[in-house]
């Protein structure tokens, strides 16, 4: 017979004390999107439909450029916090270190590439 009380049994289950930073990370990161997911869709449909050379010399510019720059940076960091968090909810033990090493590089890897690609076309 095991005499364990349920405080005992309930020990280290507690707060990781990271929940505030992570709600404030999530609540500043979607504030962000509400402006830039607008402000990009109208950048984007102005570029839509135009030739080759049309496209290169508007992602010249630097409003276009910023805007799909932040866009991309935010939208990815804030969907890389949220798979995190599912991650860390639900998969546990070694597989689920390796799921957020994975889910990390996988973000950076996008985010590098978009800006590489539109660093390619403003250049």
């Amino acid at each position: 017979m095991r005499f364990i009380t349920d405080r005992k049994g309930a020990e280290g289950l507690g707060s990781a004390r990271a929940g505030t930073h992570h709600h404030w990370h999530m609540m500043i990161s979607s504030a962000l999107l509400i402006v830039l997911v607008p402000l990009f869709v109208f950048t984007f449909g102005i570029g839509l439909g135009r030739s080759h050379e049309g496209v290169l010399e508007y992602f010249s510019r630097p409003w276009p450029a910023i805007i799909t720059g932040l866009t991309l940076v935010v939208v990815t960091l804030h969907c890389k916090s949220e798979a995190e968090e599912a991650i860390v909810d639900y998969v546990h033990g070694a597989k689920g270190k390796l799921l957020l090493v994975a889910v990390t590089g996988f973000a950076w890897a996008v985010i590098a590439a978009g800006l590489f690609a539109l660093v390619k076309l403003a250049l």
